[in-house]
């Protein structure tokens, strides 16, 4: 008796064991903000299926998160243009396909989310007219990928929130996924100034006016941070 109650006791011990070894596994690895914010710099680096899986492993954590769904979106989007690039038809509609996906249920899970509906417009205008992707390049340059407007947005709503360090992250998302918009150079430009960071600010609204000679408000502010910005005659630029 007294050596089966030592069996039990033995027994208990090592599950007892096993219950602690479960319960302090669950306690590891990456939170849900750790793996957004590892993400959201992977975007910045324009690696979009590196950021696509730490995405999903976010969305595993809490599956209801509009923004991580709207950037699992993203992704997608931006996969699908190498696929149009690479020609592979089939490939590129099932991404346009799962972020269509991605952005309704970024909508569900916040109702009239701007930045999720903008996205999910694009998706749609893509697949809808994909067979004409294929015979232009100026039209994929026009219509494949996410806008950065959708990102500008999302940084002007951290602002306001006094997250400054998610707004300029929002905006150089904005600037990777359109290296050729001014306005996106700008948007970094202008926050970057409004933070103190006059260096990085002046390189941005360069940058701004070189795609755009015409955009008063960089030239503006380039003046008031001591640049020599030539003067546009906006007339011959019409």
């Amino acid at each position: 008796m007294n050596r089966f109650q030592t069996s039990l006791k033995g027994f208990s011990l090592v599950g007892l064991a096993l219950m602690v070894c479960v319960t302090s596994l669950v306690g590891c690895g990456p939170t849900f903000q750790e793996l957004r914010q590892a993400g959201q710099q992977k975007m910045v680096k324009r690696q979009w299926g590196t950021a696509r899986t730490l995405f999903k492993e976010a969305y595993d954590k809490t599956p209801e998160h509009a923004e991580n769904l709207h950037d699992l979106g993203v992704c997608s989007m931006m996969l699908a243009q190498k696929k149009f690039e690479l020609r592979d038809r089939a490939a590129a509609l099932r991404e346009v396909d799962r972020s269509i996906d991605y952005f309704s249920r970024s909508i569900n899970a916040h109702p009239g989310y701007q930045p999720a509906i903008l996205g999910k417009n694009r998706a749609q205008e893509l697949k809808g007219q994909f067979e004409e992707a294929l015979k232009t390049a100026h039209w994929a340059a026009k219509y494949i990928g996410p806008s950065a407007k959708q990102y500008i947005f999302l940084a002007n709503e951290y602002e306001e929130r006094g997250d400054m360090d998610s707004a300029l992250l929002r905006c150089k998302q904005a600037v990777a996924m359109e290296p050729s918009n001014p306005l996106a150079h700008k948007a970094l430009g202008m926050l970057l100034y409004r933070t103190g960071n006059n260096k990085e600010a002046i390189d941005e609204l360069l940058t701004c006016l070189r795609l755009d000679p015409t955009d008063q408000e960089a030239a503006s502010l380039l003046r008031q941070l001591g640049e020599s910005v030539p003067a546009v005659d906006l007339d011959s630029q019409q």
